[in-house]
């Protein structure tokens, strides 16, 4: 049986852009950095904060970013993103934005202006999730996932269900393409559900709990706004819901390869950290106003 490594409380959140007020779980925990963490590189979460109202949005401007993938998961309120690949688009309450960075994009995320005129509850999950060596300039894509769009596993007794986001559950594919093995879903479920989940013993995985309460193996509560790291010692184990809620699992093969990280470039080597610079500044990752 897989067991329980830790809870892992949030810690002071912090703003990026002034749009996103976020803890940050990857990097920055003891026992959670990129390379213990791979293929999860960053994981910043926004709980719960209300937005005033704005006529002008709230976000980050143009930056870039190359050798990985975000994935935003939207639990309240709406965003607005646009890259130069031609991807963007507007999430809302249950959606994913997947951005490939690749071999190189400039991007930009706000509030949604109609979203930002009335401001509210606001509640997010970004993710880092690193690309293969084979794969880090692959061509920039962008994946915009509707709520509707994604599978879903329906629990017994009418108790909630699984969104699989990617990967699979019971044989569910998941509705993102992804570069390496990855399982991403959101479990809302009622008070009382148990759930059997089972991924391989050398998969780094975690849970998020973004609404209610959870226990692992029946022992350990695990409260909103904290996370649980997996031990790699047993494939199953089972989440148990002590209060209806949501709950985010990641769990992921890693990389095991070499990791040269600076600012908004995850590279394998400090000599290629120097040539995504030199894209970026000669203009390869192209326009984006």
């Amino acid at each position: 049986m897989k067991t329980l490594n830790k809870i892992v409380a949030p810690k002071t959140p912090h703003f990026v852009g002034d749009g996103f007020r976020v803890h940050n779980f990857i990097p920055g925990v003891v026992g959670m950095d990129m390379k213990e963490m791979d293929p999860f590189i960053m994981l910043d979460y926004n709980s719960k904060y209300n937005f005033p109202p704005s006529n002008i949005p709230k976000g980050v401007g143009v930056h870039p970013h190359k050798g990985f993938e975000t994935v935003t998961i939207a639990y309240k309120g709406r965003v607005e993103h646009g890259d130069s690949s031609g991807g963007g688009g507007i999430i809302g309450e249950g959606d994913v934005q997947w951005m490939t960075a690749g071999a190189g994009v400039l991007h930009k995320e706000f509030h949604e202006t109609e979203w930002s005129k009335t401001g509210g509850e606001f509640q997010m999950v970004q993710l880092w999730v690193n690309l293969p060596k084979a794969h880090k300039n692959t061509p920039a894509k962008y994946q915009s996932i509707g709520n509707s769009a994604i599978e879903r596993y329906t629990l017994d007794n009418n108790l909630g269900e699984i969104e699989i986001i990617a990967g699979n559950y019971k044989d569910i594919q998941g509705s993102a393409s992804t570069f390496s093995p990855i399982h991403m879903y959101n479990i809302k479920a009622k008070v009382g559900a148990k759930i059997d989940l089972k991924f391989p013993k050398h998969y780094n995985t975690i849970l998020l709990v973004i609404e209610g309460s959870m226990k692992i193996n029946g022992s350990n509560t695990i409260d909103t706004d904290h996370l649980a790291l997996m031990n790699h010692d047993g494939d199953d184990f089972i989440v148990e819901m002590e209060s209806d809620g949501v709950v985010l699992v990641l769990s992921g093969d890693p990389l095991n390869e070499p990791i040269a990280h600076y600012g908004p470039f995850v590279m394998n080597t400090e000599e290629e950290l120097t040539e995504a610079f030199k894209d970026f500044q000669q203009g390869k990752f192209g326009n984006l106003s």
